[in-house]
């Protein structure tokens, strides 16, 4: 277990999508080892500061609101609404790998939960990659927002709200977005991205689904109230607040109770 760090650290910090992907592939056999309740190693290896992330000079990142709407009526609109799929899983890449890292003092279990998000993200890079170069554009090529990562780095030192911010809101949210595109798809008959969008899709409900396991698994640890805690983190760090419509079944099968989803319309 000695070079699980160092392979962490080489995902992190590798700059490209393509060079991190193969990072990420690194980490295999050691996820492997970690699923036979190996222990890590007793020495602590920190994390850096989160600015520090391997990421690609491009694509610019600009405000959300300077993004226009995409909508998958002709192949430019295609392209970019992959484009910002293609963003998101990049992001989830580092997310998943910063948490293992960052947060390694919960343990081999929480360790190999996070490094198997990272590589079944990268997986879903990957196919939306090889999908976008079918349509002649590359990852990159358009702006994109860097909401998700500006999370991260609020909630380097807050596990608890980690767990809340991006998991349980950012990326359930995801799972809220996915109806439409999948309708926007469907409508022009684009049967390859239907295939891919629907390995994503089943994934992140895994991955929001642990997300939410350990959320409460750090509530009752410290004997907070689910609900009541996840609100209280959303107003303390001020970011959007989950907004209807939402992919009921996806959050239910995901961990969200009916009574929290019942709330979350009601506000």
């Amino acid at each position: 277990m000695a070079d699980l760090f160092v392979l962490l650290e080489a995902a992190w910090r590798a700059p490209s999508a393509q060079g991190k992907c193969l990072a990420v592939d690194a980490l295999i056999p050691v996820y492997l080892t970690l699923c036979q309740d190996q222990p890590l190693a007793e020495a602590m290896y920190p994390a850096p500061d989160c600015a520090s992330v391997g990421r690609p000079a491009r694509p610019v990142c600009v405000p959300p609101e300077s993004l226009p709407f995409r909508k998958a009526v002709d192949k430019d609109g295609r392209a970019a609404l992959l484009h910002a799929i293609a963003h998101i899983e990049f992001n989830a890449i580092n997310l998943a790998l910063d948490a293992a890292w960052r947060f390694q003092a919960l343990g081999p279990a929480f360790v190999r939960d996070w490094i198997g998000v990272a590589i079944e993200e990268a997986y879903h890079y990957r196919l939306i990659a090889e999908r976008m170069a079918q349509l002649g554009i590359a990852y990159g090529d358009l702006p994109a927002h860097d909401g998700l990562w500006r999370i991260a780095e609020q909630t380097a030192d807050a596990v608890l709200a980690r767990m809340a911010l991006v998991p349980r809101l950012m990326e359930a949210r995801g799972l809220d977005a996915l109806p439409p595109i999948f309708r926007s798809f469907q409508g022009i008959g684009d049967k390859a991205t239907l295939r891919v969008l629907s390995i994503i899709a089943r994934d992140e409900v895994r991955h929001v689904a642990l997300g939410d396991a350990w959320f409460r698994r750090l509530c009752e640890a410290q004997s907070l109230p689910v609900a009541e805690t996840y609100q209280r983190l959303i107003v303390t760090y001020d970011v959007p607040r989950p907004r209807p419509p939402f992919n009921e079944a996806a959050r239910r099968a995901a961990g969200f109770e009916a009574s929290e989803l019942t709330a979350l319309v009601g506000r």
